[in-house]
């Protein structure tokens, strides 16, 4: 991987954490535990305790491996482990009466989706480039 290729890489890498480490996971699910806790257990979520600073860490963690390049592999599959879940159980669009509050969520279940199809596709581009992953500390722990 070329200099260039490997700063627009690690450009690419340090966006798409900013949401899942400083946004979600301190900003939100350990800054504001109680909080997420409390909208976990209102959604039906089977154990609404992890939903506050243990996914916060969970998320800072996925987002740190990605952003510094450590085993960044696994902080993608990291974050494609979170947001399923998240789409399943806090977007259910379809089950959403108000026309409003409908379209909000809808957007948010599929803005999920997209981070999965990103997550999967920063996984499989760090398997692939292997070692030859540029401004990272470790390389990818899986190999295909």
């Amino acid at each position: 991987m070329s200099t260039a290729a490997g700063i627009i890489v690690l450009i690419g890498r340090i966006l798409f954490s900013i949401n899942f480490g400083p946004v979600a996971g301190v900003g939100f699910h350990i800054r504001m535990t109680k909080m997420a806790e409390g909208y976990a257990k209102s959604m039906n979520f089977p154990i609404p305790a992890i939903a506050g600073w243990p996914t916060g860490v969970w998320l800072t963690v996925a987002s740190l491996s990605m952003s510094l390049g450590i085993w960044p592999d696994v902080g993608a599959l990291m974050v494609a482990a979170f947001v399923i879940p998240a789409a399943w159980w806090f977007h259910r669009f379809w089950e959403v009466g108000d026309p409003m509050q409908k379209q909000t969520t809808q957007i948010l279940f599929f803005r999920n989706l997209t981070f999965l199809g990103a997550a999967i596709g920063l996984f499989g581009l760090f398997v692939a480039v292997g070692d030859g992953l540029r401004f990272a500390i470790t390389g990818p722990l899986f190999s295909f």
